[in-house]
Protein backbone atom coordinates (compact mmCIF):
# COMPACT_ATOMS: atom_id res chain seq x y z
CA UNK A 1 0.00 0.00 0.00
CA UNK A 2 2.97 2.41 0.86
CA UNK A 3 5.19 1.43 -2.29
CA UNK A 4 1.78 1.70 -4.17
CA UNK A 5 0.93 5.33 -2.89
CA UNK A 6 5.21 6.23 -3.32
CA UNK A 7 4.72 4.94 -6.79
CA UNK A 8 1.75 7.49 -7.53
CA UNK A 9 3.02 10.47 -5.52
CA UNK A 10 6.49 9.92 -7.98
CA UNK A 11 4.22 9.47 -11.15
CA UNK A 12 2.95 13.22 -10.10
CA UNK A 13 6.10 14.67 -8.66
CA UNK A 14 8.81 13.52 -11.21
CA UNK A 15 7.30 15.49 -14.44
CA UNK A 16 6.84 18.82 -12.76
CA UNK A 17 9.96 18.49 -11.11
CA UNK A 18 11.46 17.66 -14.34
CA UNK A 19 9.43 20.66 -16.06
CA UNK A 20 10.71 23.14 -13.14
CA UNK A 21 14.16 21.95 -14.00
CA UNK A 22 13.79 22.77 -17.67
CA UNK A 23 12.08 25.77 -16.79
CA UNK A 24 15.52 26.63 -15.17
CA UNK A 25 17.76 25.09 -17.70
CA UNK A 26 15.90 27.16 -20.80
CA UNK A 27 16.47 30.62 -18.40
CA UNK A 28 20.56 29.66 -18.62
CA UNK A 29 20.56 29.27 -22.10
CA UNK A 30 18.40 32.64 -23.17
CA UNK A 31 18.21 35.20 -20.64
CA UNK A 32 13.97 36.45 -19.85
CA UNK A 33 15.04 39.98 -20.93
CA UNK A 34 15.80 38.38 -24.45
CA UNK A 35 13.28 36.30 -25.40
CA UNK A 36 11.12 39.57 -23.67
CA UNK A 37 12.11 41.48 -26.73
CA UNK A 38 11.24 39.01 -29.21
CA UNK A 39 7.99 38.62 -27.46
CA UNK A 40 7.61 42.41 -27.84
CA UNK A 41 8.37 42.48 -31.37
CA UNK A 42 6.57 38.94 -32.40
CA UNK A 43 3.27 40.05 -34.66
CA UNK A 44 0.26 38.97 -32.08
CA UNK A 45 -1.94 38.72 -35.10
CA UNK A 46 0.07 35.21 -36.26
CA UNK A 47 -0.23 34.40 -32.48
CA UNK A 48 -3.59 34.65 -32.52
CA UNK A 49 -4.74 32.96 -35.07
CA UNK A 50 -2.55 30.26 -34.17
CA UNK A 51 -4.50 29.82 -31.25
CA UNK A 52 -7.63 30.48 -32.76
CA UNK A 53 -6.79 27.31 -34.92
CA UNK A 54 -5.81 25.28 -32.24
CA UNK A 55 -9.49 26.22 -30.43
CA UNK A 56 -11.13 25.06 -33.96
CA UNK A 57 -9.12 21.52 -33.66
CA UNK A 58 -10.61 21.08 -30.04
CA UNK A 59 -14.16 21.84 -31.16
CA UNK A 60 -13.14 19.07 -34.28
CA UNK A 61 -12.24 16.78 -31.47
CA UNK A 62 -15.44 17.63 -29.19
CA UNK A 63 -17.85 16.49 -32.31
CA UNK A 64 -15.65 13.47 -33.22
CA UNK A 65 -16.12 12.25 -29.63
CA UNK A 66 -19.63 12.46 -30.47
CA UNK A 67 -20.13 10.56 -33.14
CA UNK A 68 -17.87 7.94 -31.44
CA UNK A 69 -19.98 7.92 -28.50
CA UNK A 70 -22.76 8.01 -30.58
CA UNK A 71 -21.87 4.35 -32.19
CA UNK A 72 -21.88 2.70 -28.90
CA UNK A 73 -25.48 4.10 -28.10
CA UNK A 74 -24.99 6.99 -26.38
CA UNK A 75 -26.29 10.60 -27.78
CA UNK A 76 -24.20 13.06 -25.75
CA UNK A 77 -24.38 17.04 -26.29
CA UNK A 78 -21.58 18.75 -28.17
CA UNK A 79 -21.19 21.22 -24.93
CA UNK A 80 -20.78 18.16 -22.74
CA UNK A 81 -18.42 16.91 -24.62
CA UNK A 82 -16.17 20.00 -25.18
CA UNK A 83 -16.74 21.08 -21.43
CA UNK A 84 -15.03 17.32 -20.64
CA UNK A 85 -11.89 18.16 -23.48
CA UNK A 86 -11.01 21.32 -21.77
CA UNK A 87 -11.15 20.54 -18.34
CA UNK A 88 -9.00 17.00 -19.20
CA UNK A 89 -6.62 19.06 -21.10
CA UNK A 90 -6.33 21.81 -18.02
CA UNK A 91 -6.08 18.45 -15.25
CA UNK A 92 -3.00 17.22 -17.87
CA UNK A 93 -0.84 20.25 -16.77
CA UNK A 94 -1.32 19.04 -12.93
CA UNK A 95 -1.45 15.43 -13.31
CA UNK A 96 0.21 13.97 -16.00
CA UNK A 97 -2.60 11.84 -17.99
CA UNK A 98 -5.27 12.24 -15.70
CA UNK A 99 -6.60 14.46 -17.79
CA UNK A 100 -8.31 11.10 -19.59
CA UNK A 101 -9.84 9.82 -16.74
CA UNK A 102 -11.22 13.04 -15.73
CA UNK A 103 -12.89 13.53 -19.05
CA UNK A 104 -14.26 9.72 -19.16
CA UNK A 105 -15.73 10.73 -15.49
CA UNK A 106 -17.32 13.76 -16.60
CA UNK A 107 -19.20 12.46 -19.61
CA UNK A 108 -20.42 9.65 -16.88
CA UNK A 109 -21.42 12.17 -14.58
CA UNK A 110 -23.23 14.40 -17.33
CA UNK A 111 -24.37 12.15 -19.72
CA UNK A 112 -24.67 8.72 -18.17
CA UNK A 113 -22.07 6.84 -20.33
CA UNK A 114 -20.93 3.73 -18.55
CA UNK A 115 -16.86 4.81 -17.66
CA UNK A 116 -15.37 1.81 -19.41
CA UNK A 117 -17.44 2.37 -22.51
CA UNK A 118 -16.10 6.38 -22.48
CA UNK A 119 -12.52 5.59 -21.50
CA UNK A 120 -12.44 2.92 -24.31
CA UNK A 121 -14.15 5.23 -26.66
CA UNK A 122 -11.12 7.54 -25.59
CA UNK A 123 -8.41 5.19 -25.81
CA UNK A 124 -9.89 4.50 -29.57
CA UNK A 125 -9.60 8.30 -29.99
CA UNK A 126 -5.57 8.13 -28.87
CA UNK A 127 -4.87 4.92 -31.11
CA UNK A 128 -5.88 7.39 -34.29
CA UNK A 129 -4.20 10.17 -33.05
CA UNK A 130 -0.84 8.38 -32.87
CA UNK A 131 -1.80 6.92 -36.89
CA UNK A 132 -1.80 10.27 -37.58
CA UNK A 133 1.42 11.51 -35.47
CA UNK A 134 2.89 8.54 -37.40
CA UNK A 135 1.96 9.61 -40.72
CA UNK A 136 3.00 13.12 -40.06
CA UNK A 137 6.21 11.52 -39.10
CA UNK A 138 6.01 10.09 -42.15
CA UNK A 139 5.52 13.40 -44.24
CA UNK A 140 8.69 15.29 -42.29
CA UNK A 141 10.97 12.13 -43.08
CA UNK A 142 10.04 12.15 -46.42
CA UNK A 143 10.41 16.27 -47.25
CA UNK A 144 13.89 16.48 -44.72
CA UNK A 145 15.15 12.98 -45.42
CA UNK A 146 18.90 14.25 -45.39
CA UNK A 147 18.83 16.49 -42.42
CA UNK A 148 16.73 13.84 -39.83
CA UNK A 149 18.13 10.02 -40.93
CA UNK A 150 21.19 10.71 -39.13
CA UNK A 151 19.91 12.45 -36.45
CA UNK A 152 17.28 9.87 -35.60
CA UNK A 153 19.48 6.61 -35.76
CA UNK A 154 21.90 8.53 -33.41
CA UNK A 155 18.85 9.06 -30.93
CA UNK A 156 16.38 6.30 -31.33
CA UNK A 157 17.36 2.54 -30.79
CA UNK A 158 15.53 0.98 -33.57
CA UNK A 159 15.15 -2.40 -31.90
CA UNK A 160 13.35 -1.17 -28.88
CA UNK A 161 11.06 0.83 -31.15
CA UNK A 162 9.97 -2.44 -33.18
CA UNK A 163 9.70 -4.27 -29.91
CA UNK A 164 7.18 -1.95 -28.25
CA UNK A 165 5.34 -1.75 -31.24
CA UNK A 166 5.09 -5.58 -31.45
CA UNK A 167 3.88 -5.64 -27.82
CA UNK A 168 1.23 -3.11 -28.79
CA UNK A 169 0.18 -5.27 -31.53
CA UNK A 170 -0.12 -8.25 -29.69
CA UNK A 171 -2.26 -6.64 -26.56
CA UNK A 172 -4.13 -5.14 -29.23
CA UNK A 173 -5.26 -8.43 -30.82
CA UNK A 174 -5.40 -10.35 -27.49
CA UNK A 175 -8.10 -7.76 -26.62
CA UNK A 176 -10.28 -8.45 -30.02
CA UNK A 177 -9.76 -12.09 -29.24
CA UNK A 178 -10.85 -12.36 -26.31
CA UNK A 179 -13.86 -10.13 -26.22
CA UNK A 180 -15.17 -12.16 -29.18
CA UNK A 181 -14.94 -15.41 -26.67
CA UNK A 182 -16.13 -13.72 -23.24
CA UNK A 183 -19.43 -11.73 -25.94
CA UNK A 184 -21.52 -13.49 -23.40
CA UNK A 185 -20.35 -13.37 -20.01
CA UNK A 186 -22.31 -12.17 -17.09
CA UNK A 187 -19.07 -11.76 -14.75
CA UNK A 188 -18.53 -8.06 -13.78
CA UNK A 189 -14.64 -7.61 -14.26
CA UNK A 190 -15.59 -9.09 -17.95
CA UNK A 191 -18.83 -7.26 -18.39
CA UNK A 192 -16.16 -3.80 -17.35
CA UNK A 193 -13.59 -5.31 -19.80
CA UNK A 194 -16.51 -5.69 -22.37
CA UNK A 195 -17.44 -2.30 -22.31
CA UNK A 196 -13.95 -1.03 -22.52
CA UNK A 197 -12.89 -3.04 -25.61
CA UNK A 198 -16.72 -1.76 -26.99
CA UNK A 199 -15.52 1.98 -26.41
CA UNK A 200 -12.23 1.02 -28.01
CA UNK A 201 -13.66 -0.92 -30.94
CA UNK A 202 -16.44 1.61 -31.80
CA UNK A 203 -13.93 3.47 -34.97
CA UNK A 204 -13.33 0.17 -36.23
CA UNK A 205 -17.39 -1.15 -36.01
CA UNK A 206 -18.98 2.44 -36.59
CA UNK A 207 -21.32 3.01 -39.71
CA UNK A 208 -20.23 6.74 -40.47
CA UNK A 209 -16.18 6.13 -40.72
CA UNK A 210 -15.93 8.49 -43.46
CA UNK A 211 -16.71 11.41 -40.88
CA UNK A 212 -14.77 10.54 -38.46
CA UNK A 213 -11.57 10.21 -40.67
CA UNK A 214 -12.54 13.58 -41.84
CA UNK A 215 -12.78 15.08 -38.31
CA UNK A 216 -9.43 13.17 -37.53
CA UNK A 217 -7.45 14.78 -41.13
CA UNK A 218 -9.17 18.10 -40.00
CA UNK A 219 -7.87 18.32 -35.81
CA UNK A 220 -3.98 17.18 -37.36
CA UNK A 221 -4.12 19.61 -40.53
CA UNK A 222 -5.65 22.08 -37.86
CA UNK A 223 -2.63 21.11 -35.20
CA UNK A 224 -0.04 21.66 -37.91
CA UNK A 225 -1.38 25.10 -39.55
CA UNK A 226 -1.33 26.43 -36.08
CA UNK A 227 2.25 25.55 -35.55
CA UNK A 228 2.97 27.07 -38.96
CA UNK A 229 1.69 30.03 -39.01
CA UNK A 230 2.87 31.22 -35.63
CA UNK A 231 6.39 30.80 -37.15
CA UNK A 232 5.31 34.11 -39.34
CA UNK A 233 5.51 35.88 -35.77
CA UNK A 234 9.17 36.21 -36.25
CA UNK A 235 10.99 37.37 -38.48
CA UNK A 236 14.01 35.33 -38.27
CA UNK A 237 11.92 32.20 -38.86
CA UNK A 238 10.10 33.31 -42.13
CA UNK A 239 12.28 31.64 -44.29
CA UNK A 240 11.99 27.54 -43.00
CA UNK A 241 10.95 25.37 -45.28
CA UNK A 242 7.17 23.38 -44.65
CA UNK A 243 9.58 20.44 -43.75
CA UNK A 244 11.90 22.24 -40.96
CA UNK A 245 8.48 23.32 -39.43
CA UNK A 246 7.20 19.64 -39.19
CA UNK A 247 9.99 18.60 -37.94
CA UNK A 248 9.97 20.93 -34.92
CA UNK A 249 6.45 20.34 -34.44
CA UNK A 250 7.00 16.72 -33.96
CA UNK A 251 10.04 17.39 -31.56
CA UNK A 252 7.40 20.03 -29.64
CA UNK A 253 4.15 17.32 -29.16
CA UNK A 254 7.00 14.91 -27.86
CA UNK A 255 7.85 16.73 -25.24
CA UNK A 256 4.18 16.89 -24.06
CA UNK A 257 4.39 13.60 -23.05
CA UNK A 258 8.06 14.52 -21.36
CA UNK A 259 6.38 16.81 -18.74
CA UNK A 260 3.23 18.21 -17.80
CA UNK A 261 1.97 20.17 -21.12
CA UNK A 262 5.05 20.28 -22.36
CA UNK A 263 5.99 22.73 -19.40
CA UNK A 264 9.97 23.55 -19.98
CA UNK A 265 10.60 21.14 -22.28
CA UNK A 266 8.49 22.26 -25.13
CA UNK A 267 10.84 25.26 -26.07
CA UNK A 268 14.28 23.62 -25.66
CA UNK A 269 12.60 20.68 -28.06
CA UNK A 270 11.74 23.74 -30.66
CA UNK A 271 15.33 24.43 -30.17
CA UNK A 272 16.72 21.33 -30.98
CA UNK A 273 14.80 21.03 -33.81
CA UNK A 274 15.57 24.50 -35.08
CA UNK A 275 19.37 23.89 -34.45
CA UNK A 276 19.59 21.58 -37.70
CA UNK A 277 18.82 24.14 -39.72
CA UNK A 278 20.83 26.75 -38.02
CA UNK A 279 18.88 29.08 -36.03
CA UNK A 280 20.05 30.27 -33.10
CA UNK A 281 18.88 29.21 -29.69
CA UNK A 282 17.27 33.12 -29.02
CA UNK A 283 14.73 33.07 -31.29
CA UNK A 284 14.17 29.52 -31.18
CA UNK A 285 13.84 29.43 -27.34
CA UNK A 286 11.65 32.48 -27.59
CA UNK A 287 9.47 31.13 -30.11
CA UNK A 288 9.04 27.91 -27.89
CA UNK A 289 7.52 30.11 -24.86
CA UNK A 290 5.06 32.30 -26.91
CA UNK A 291 3.46 29.35 -28.63
CA UNK A 292 2.94 27.37 -25.40
CA UNK A 293 2.55 30.39 -23.37
CA UNK A 294 -0.37 31.03 -26.14
CA UNK A 295 -1.66 27.39 -26.26
CA UNK A 296 -1.45 27.08 -21.82
CA UNK A 297 -3.20 29.89 -21.71
CA UNK A 298 -5.98 29.30 -24.03
CA UNK A 299 -6.03 26.34 -22.10
CA UNK A 300 -6.22 27.54 -18.68
CA UNK A 301 -9.20 30.50 -19.31
CA UNK A 302 -11.02 27.70 -20.77
CA UNK A 303 -10.69 24.39 -18.30
CA UNK A 304 -11.27 26.56 -15.99
CA UNK A 305 -14.19 28.08 -17.03
CA UNK A 306 -15.45 24.58 -18.09
CA UNK A 307 -15.11 23.52 -14.17
CA UNK A 308 -17.21 26.38 -13.48
CA UNK A 309 -20.32 26.03 -16.46
CA UNK A 310 -20.73 22.44 -16.63
CA UNK A 311 -22.09 21.91 -13.96
CA UNK A 312 -24.10 24.62 -13.77
CA UNK A 313 -25.87 24.85 -17.33
CA UNK A 314 -26.33 20.81 -16.49
CA UNK A 315 -28.22 21.43 -13.44
CA UNK A 316 -30.28 23.86 -15.11
CA UNK A 317 -31.18 21.27 -17.27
Amino acid sequence: MIFSNLNKSIKIILPIFLGVFLMYYSSLQVSFKEILVYFKKADLVFVLLGVFLMLLSHLSRAYRWVLVLKEIGYNVSFFNSTMAIFSGYLVNYIFPRAGEFVRATSITNYEKVPFNKSMGSIISERIADVLMLFIVIIIALFLEYNNLIDFLLSKFDTTKVLTLFSIFSFVLIAGILSYKKLKNSSNKLVVFFKGFIDGVMSVVTMRNKKVFIFHTLVIWILYVLMFYVTIFSFNELEHLSFGAVLVAFIMASFSIVATNGGIGSYPLAIFAAFSLYGISKEPSIAFGWIVWGAQTLMIVVLGGLSFIIQPIVNRIK
